[in-house]
């Protein structure tokens, strides 16, 4: 039976990215799938690029634009394009607005009584327990800006629902400026004040689409990456966990879940109920991303932003609409265009949908918002059935009892998306922070240990 210091199971962006960041510990990786990279995938297909998953990662700070040079793919990025700062959300007519001053000041989008409102946001009280998003902005901002622009923008990059969501959990900067200031709007002139342009964040991709920077990190590895292995059982034997994958049983000294919490508590719940039971309650909705290419004199609309976000309030199911093709080059041959749609989420749940009816009814919600003429040339829908987890009210508390229980656990750590942030960079931030963490500043000793390793460029 083959030892090794450190196995990773997962080899989504959170598990390669602490691979790289521990491969001074040589780990073995496993992934149940025949691919790496979880939902981060691309698909190339008659000219048009689709991102399946995630569509874009934004650059702030070091550590990602570190890692991105560190991999060789600067020459592979591609910067948004400028014009995808205008972000556009229906109002009560149904008609697109971009959002900014303008819409918060004009009548377009909110009414003169949710505008004077507004302005006596700085007068508010702090909050005092945990709130949901719904109860925070309700409190703060008033009741139009959740339907109109917060409900909208949840739904969209959290596929959620605000009255179940955390604001501390999944929007930490919201209370953070409530706290700093006592006030959104006096926080962020403060910030905006302090940063100038040294704070401004980018937005990229890669010429490819977003499944460059799995695949690179994927290749770093090696054959110390083994697809096709689910870890189909655990069990600690003295200072060793026993992993059993397939038709072979390894021992590790260090062992690494970067895994959905639904699998973690599967794999977990022989050796501990109480972690078990505390990760099912984190819920992930299906999500399903339905790429759409149309010569452009299909679309009458300009699709001059980043794309279009739809409030519940309307009864669309359709969350929202990327305008691919604007946002990154390349994205569609030419005289044609690409947008990547959205359906399901906390609030719609559409598991059991088909591809057919999927395009279908995304057509049909799209068509008198873009003015879209005729089918489309392309049409693709990816269903995640356990697409982006959802923190809820108590998720901070969930997070702690988890981290509680791990200290019956020797030498296992759990990563994920569940935690730390859903986005790409918090995934890579994740795996970054538990690198620099002095227990793993040493490497194991596993039969397979080497002193260095150098990946490949």
């Amino acid at each position: 039976m083959r030892t090794e210091a450190l196995i990773i199971a997962g080899a989504g962006i959170t598990g390669l990215s602490a691979a790289w960041y521990l491969r001074h510990w040589n780990p073995l990786v496993l992934e149940a799938s025949g691919q790496p990279g979880g939902n981060v995938r691309s698909l190339e297909k008659g000219g048009f690029l689709s991102d399946l998953g995630p569509n874009s990662l934004l650059l702030r700070g070091h550590q990602v634009p570190e890692l991105i040079s560190e991999l060789g793919l600067g020459p592979e990025l591609c910067e948004a394009n400028p014009v995808a700062r205008r972000r556009y959300v229906l109002n009560r007519r149904r008609e697109m607005v971009a959002l900014g001053p303008g819409a918060l000041l004009g009548g377009r989008l909110l009414s003169l009584q949710a505008r004077l409102r507004l302005l006596g946001e700085p007068f508010r009280s702090p909050s005092g327990p945990e709130e949901s998003i719904s109860s925070f902005v309700n409190r703060r901002l008033g009741p139009e800006i959740l339907h109109w622009i917060v409900s909208p923008f949840v739904s969209g990059v959290f596929a959620g629902d605000p009255d179940r969501l955390s604001v501390s959990a999944a929007l930490p900067r919201l209370t953070a400026m409530e706290q700093e200031s006592g006030s959104l709007i006096r926080a962020a002139l403060h910030r905006r004040r302090g940063n100038g342009h040294a704070g401004r964040s980018r937005l990229v991709s890669f010429r490819h689409g977003m499944q460059t920077l799995p695949e690179r990190l994927a290749s770093t590895l090696g054959d110390r990456l083994l697809l096709n292995s689910p870890v189909e059982s655990l069990q600690r034997e003295g200072n060793l966990w026993k992993i059993r994958s397939g038709n072979q049983t390894l021992q590790a000294e260090k062992l690494l879940l970067a895994l959905p919490a639904p699998v973690l508590a599967a794999l977990l719940r022989p050796l501990h109920t109480g972690i078990a039971e505390t990760l099912d309650e984190i819920f992930y909705p299906a999500v399903a991303t339905i790429g759409l290419g149309f010569p452009r004199q299909q679309v009458e609309h300009s699709m001059d932003g980043f794309g279009v976000l739809i409030p519940r309030v309307l009864g669309i199911q359709t969350l929202g609409a990327l305008f691919s093709s604007t946002l990154f080059p390349d994205r569609a041959p030419t005289g044609h265009v690409l947008l990547t749609a959205f359906l399901g989420g906390a609030q719609n749940d559409i598991r059991g949908g088909e591809e057919t009816g999927m395009v279908r009814q995304v057509l049909e919600d799209l068509r008198p918002i873009l003015r879209i003429q005729g089918d489309p040339e392309y049409a693709h829908a990816q269903l995640w059935s356990q697409a982006i987890p959802q923190y809820e009210i108590g998720h901070q508390k969930r997070l702690e009892q988890v981290n509680r229980f791990l200290e019956t656990l020797p030498n296992l750590s759990l990563m994920g998306n569940w935690r730390g942030g859903v986005a790409v960079g918090d995934c890579i931030a994740q795996a970054g922070e538990l690198a620099r963490a002095p227990a793993w500043q040493n490497p194991g000793t596993g039969e397979n240990f080497r002193e260095t390793t150098v990946p490949p460029r």
